[in-house]
């Protein structure tokens, strides 16, 4: 890997920190699954850096829970169902799947509950968060819907990796 593409791959995983830092205040409303979403489109593979040092980034902050494991494989399923799409030209389909990603973030996350404690303990989690779930998919409908077009713009004249 050249040094550029390190060096933009640092920038871009601390935006994402710092997004989601700023936006803490706010249960279940974030930045991150759209610029996943559009590092994925322009980046692709290299995207898994991104994640993954953000990830890293997250738990030396907040620690190592059960939930920095979560952020391991959820961002990750929001990486491959972006490949999945890729060849999408439309905001629609990109709104919609940020959508269903916010709504079942919740089920996502469950799944070490459901290793952990068993069917109960991840079901019950799960639904405890349903509420958080709908205000992350309504949330990130309308950020995407919003914001993709211009920031994919933006983004897209700015990183320049081969």
């Amino acid at each position: 890997m050249k040094i550029k593409d390190m060096a933009v791959i640092s920038l871009l995983s601390a935006l994402l920190l710092v997004l989601q830092i700023a936006l803490n205040f706010l249960p279940n409303i974030e930045l991150v699954t759209l610029f996943i979403i559009l590092y994925t489109l322009l980046l692709g593979k290299k995207t898994l850096y991104i994640i993954y040092i953000f990830a890293v980034l997250e738990g030396i902050i907040y620690g190592f829970g059960i939930w920095w494991l979560m952020y391991l494989y959820v961002w990750t399923f929001l990486y491959f169902a972006v490949r999945y799409f890729k060849n999408n030209k439309s905001i629609i389909v990109w709104a919609l799947l940020a959508s269903f990603f916010g709504l079942s973030f919740g089920a996502l996350c469950s799944i070490p509950y459901f290793l952990i404690g068993g069917m109960e303990t991840g079901i019950t989690w799960w639904i405890a968060g349903i509420p958080h779930d709908i205000v992350h998919g309504i949330s990130n409908f309308i950020i995407v819907l919003v914001l993709f077009k211009p920031m994919f713009q933006v983004l897209q004249k700015q990183i320049n990796l081969d």
